[in-house]
């Protein structure tokens, strides 16, 4: 397997190699071509969206500038989509994101994971986990969904919170680590 296969299949992969340092390097460069747009030249937004993006749901899809990813191709978005300020996606997996949802300024959202062990981690081998994110949520300003995690239907994640597990479905959560606190 390439190393790019080994991180699409969730399997350890070295982050350094030149296949993926060079997709890598074309995204940002995609990113700051849609980065430096006029905030007037929304249809040209829209189209290098589309372009970089795996899949977006419709034309109704705005992501504030900045905007910053990894791949681009491993985040899929629903219909009627939002994003506000410094949206920030480390997708080394595939992210889903369903229809209706709204992400607040300076959320990020991380499918990379690293070793906690030193020698380990300075390898530069990595793995990834997907996130998911259902239909109808809400994420808070300044909120952190951390890899594997799910987030069903229907609900609110709470400004500032770090959500290191699943949230299910009708429920608002919040804090660090992210809790339910109210079921709908």
């Amino acid at each position: 397997m390439t190393e790019k296969e080994k991180m699409l299949a969730g399997e350890v992969y070295s982050a350094v190699d030149p296949q993926l340092l060079s997709e890598l390097e074309l995204t940002r460069e995609r990113i700051y071509d849609y980065n430096t747009l006029r905030p007037s030249e929304t249809a040209k937004m829209k189209q290098l969206l589309k372009e970089l993006l795996g899949h977006v749901g419709d034309d109704d899809i705005i992501i504030n500038q900045p905007f910053r990813c990894d791949y681009g191709c491993q985040i899929s978005v629903g219909k009627r989509f939002f994003a506000n300020f410094n949206f920030t996606v480390l997708d080394e997996a595939r992210i889903t994101i369903g229809d209706d949802c709204f992400i607040g300024p300076n959320v990020s959202i991380y499918t990379a994971c690293h070793s906690t062990d030193p020698a380990e981690r300075n390898s530069r081998r990595e793995w990834a986990r997907p996130v998911s994110i259902g239909n109808n949520v809400w994420i808070g300003g300044s909120v952190t969904i951390l890899p594997g995690v799910t987030i069903g239907d229907n609900v609110t994640i709470g400004a500032g919170s770090v959500v290191v597990n699943d949230i299910p479905s009708d429920s608002i959560a919040v804090g660090n680590p992210c809790r339910v606190i109210k079921k709908l």
